[in-house]
This record gives structure tokens, sequence and C-alpha cells, in this order.
């Protein structure tokens, strides 16, 4: 029989830790890496000197942008997501089987990134559909992830041990990314005819690697807080938990505060994150050097640094504060999109892709911490908190990736959608220094 690990249990934190090794993987594959390059090799014409001819695509009748479809897809997955997740985890926070919800999405964006391998211009709808699915369960996935660590942690270790999941993440997805590469890059010693089938065949490590390595994690946690059985009273349940949540909220001035001031400017570094790739892949001038492997270059120059960046981000929190931490990364932030603006070569490229890493571990694994360390000290549904943490996150990246697709579609350039994000971690800014320092 396993035993029961106590609340604050190393081998707890590390296991709950490990999830981030096992699912980041789609992240950096599938959001950042690898399938934003297949996209844009599938979608986009050049001419013989690598000018680009058309990025137009055709689905369901109608013509788009190429940026412009994909980012409406990731739109209406985000906006499906936060929809769903209250309901999902006012159940699970009720009947106390949140393992089992974090297993069912687990499994459906892995399988649905294994059926990215089929991707093609003539299935455009099920290519689509899989990239839809493999979002949204990594995404819904997160809600009960997230939810754990109030459950697992004791408040002064919740930031180390959100910054070390976000880094064993980073560390695990470059590791498969490598991999990933050598048979894309060196695909004739690996016995393939051309790079098309090792790419496809990353999408699938994805699935599998997800999958496999994720059962360590369900092997250690607990299942959650059991109350009941699943009746038709508790399917609404997850909006009711909301709904007692935003009433809460109401006398909580410096949560509240806080919650509005991460909406706003995790609306412009989400949108940042997953448009970066499609923004070196039309914007940049790379000259002889070959795009991909400038792109690759960058983006594993993101991951890397990112770790050092979780770490020195935890490490500064405990000196000078969260907020205050948080108030010099969104300044950082909007020096990026001004910089981001102008630049046209690759090595104004990788000078940003450096500033991104460092900040982008930092303000993920920070803000998750603070909102952890927020919380009433009594708060049992974690949960339905994390739920509405979860979903003021997935409406902002709704916000933000429809903007950046409407101002892309009507200025042909991603340029201007990156100035328009410097818009939003303005107001969060001023909204941080709004939260009550007790």
């Amino acid at each position: 029989m396993k035993t029961i690990l106590p609340k604050g249990s190393k081998k707890l934190l590390n296991a709950w830790a490990f999830y981030d090794w096992a699912n980041s993987v789609y992240n950096l594959t599938i959001s950042s890496a690898v399938f934003p390059i297949f996209w844009g090799a599938l979608t986009i014409v050049r001419n013989d000197q690598g000018a680009i001819v058309s990025d137009t695509v055709r689905f369901l009748g109608y013509d788009f942008n190429n940026d412009s479809l994909i980012s409406y897809v990731t739109a209406i997955a985000f906006l499906t997501v936060s929809i769903i997740s209250p309901l999902l985890s006012g159940i699970a926070d009720y009947i106390g089987n949140k393992k089992n919800f974090l297993k069912f999405f687990c499994y459906l964006g892995a399988l649905s990134c294994i059926g990215l391998y089929w991707f093609s211009l003539e299935h455009l709808w099920f290519g689509l559909l899989c990239y839809f699915f493999a979002l949204i369960g990594f995404w819904a996935s997160l809600v009960f992830y997230n939810s754990y660590l109030p459950d697992i942690a004791f408040p002064e270790q919740q930031d180390a041990i959100s910054a070390k999941g976000y880094s064993l993440g980073y560390i695990g997805s470059v590791l498969l990314l490598i991999i990933n590469l050598a048979m894309i890059f060196f695909y004739d010693s690996f016995g393939f005819e051309n790079k098309g089938v090792p790419t496809r065949l990353s999408f699938v490590m994805v699935g599998v690697w997800w999958i496999g390595f994720s059962q360590y994690t369900y092997y250690y946690l607990p299942k959650g807080h059991q109350k009941d059985v699943l009746s038709k009273a508790v399917v609404f349940n997850g909006f009711k938990e909301l709904k007692t949540i935003w009433n809460a909220l109401k006398n909580d001035i410096r949560l509240r505060r806080y919650l509005s001031a991460f909406f706003v400017y995790s609306m412009a570094v989400q949108t940042i994150m997953l448009i970066a790739t499609y923004f070196g892949i039309e914007e940049l001038d790379w000259g002889d050097q070959d795009a991909t492997t400038g792109l690759i270059i960058s983006i594993l120059l993101i991951q890397l640094v990112a770790v050092l960046g979780a770490f020195f981000t935890s490490k500064a929190s405990s000196k000078f504060g969260n907020i205050q931490t948080l108030i010099v990364i969104n300044f950082i932030w909007i020096g990026i999109c001004i910089y981001a603006y102008t630049i046209t070569t690759p090595y104004q490229f990788y000078i940003t892709a450096a500033i991104v890493g460092l900040v982008m571990g930092g303000i993920q694994a920070l803000s998750r911490s603070t909102y952890s360390k927020l919380l009433p000290k009594n708060a049992v549904d974690t949960a339905s908190y994390f739920s509405f943490y979860d979903v003021s996150e997935k409406v902002g990246i709704v916000i933000g990736m429809f903007s950046y697709g409407i101002i892309a579609q009507m200025t042909g350039s991603v340029r201007y959608s990156i100035l328009f994000l410097i818009l939003f971690f303005v107001i969060g800014l001023i909204l941080l220094f709004r939260v009550p320092k007790k």
C-alpha cells in the first residue's frame, strides 16, 4: 500500500514539480519551436530570393492571414478553457478527485499532440482540431496542477518549489527539443529521406514524453479533499464557487488588486510568448542564415536563460518582496516591447530572446506563488481559487490573441501588435502600485 506523504514533504514537493518536466515539452515544441516553424513552412509561399509571396490560408470558405488564423484558433481554445475550467474544478473540489481531472486533460493534450503527425493543408480541419485539443489539454490540466500548490507546500516553501517546477520544465523541454532537432537536422543519419517525417515525429514524442513522465507525479499526489458524490447539484458548483470567490474578493482588497494587475500584464506576457516565433519567421531579414536554425537557437536561449530567471526572481522576491519584484519585471517587459518593434536582424532577435528568457520564467513562477501566498489562510477549496486565477489568465489571453490577430490582419505586420501590447504592461504596472503592502 502506498504511503501518503505529509504536506511539505520533500518527495511530495519534488513529485509535484516534476509535472512541469512532463508537460512543458508541449509549451516548447508545440507552442514555441517546432510547430510554429512547421506551420510557417506549410502556409507561407516564398520566391527564389526568400521573400514572402503569399501567407494566405483558405479555411471554411474564407481567406485568412496565416498568423491571424492560428491566433484565432488559439484564442477560441483559451476561451473554451476559461469556460470549462470553473465547471470542472468545482466538481473536482466537491467530490475530491482533482488527480483524475489532471490525468484526463494530460492524456487529452498528449494524444492530440500525437495526432499532429497527420497535419496537412488537405485536411486542415483535422490538424487544427488536434492543435485545439492539445492546447485545451495542456492549459486545463494546469488548473488542477496549480491548485495543488497550497495543498502540498507551506507558504514559505511555495516561491522556491514554484520556481523549481518552472526550472525543471525548461530543462526537460530543452532536452527533448535537442533530441527532436537532432532527428530533424540530421535526418539522413536516422534513415529519413527528408525533414518532414522527423518533424512530425517530434509531435508524437511530445505526447509520449508527457504521458510517461507524468506518472511519477500521479503516484505521489493526493486525490484531493473528499466531500461528496457527483450529483446534478454539483455540475454547476464551480460557477457558484467562482461567484463566492468573487464576493470574497470584495472584502480582500489586496488579493483583488493583485488579481486585476495579473489579469492585465499576463495578457501581454502570454500573447508575446505565443507569437514570438511567428514574429521571427515573418518580420526578420535572415539573409544567408537559415531561419529555422536561427529561430531554434533563440528559443533554446530563452529556455536556458529562463532557468536562471526563475531562480534569481525567487531570490529577489525573498529580499525585496513579491510585488516590488513584479513591478521591476513589468518595466523590463515594456523595454522589451519597444526594442522588439525596431529589430530587423537575427542578432537583435537573439538579444531580445535572452532578455525575454530572463524575465519570462521569473514572472510566471512569481505570479503563481504570489497568488498562492495571498489566498486566505483558511481556504480549503483551492482548486476553485486557482480556477479563478486561471480563468483570469485565459480570458486575458483570449483578448490578447484576438487583438494580435485583428491587428495582424489589418496591417499585415506583427510589429504593430507588439507595440500595442505595451498598453497592457503600463496598466498592469499602475495596478501593481495600488496593491497594499499589508
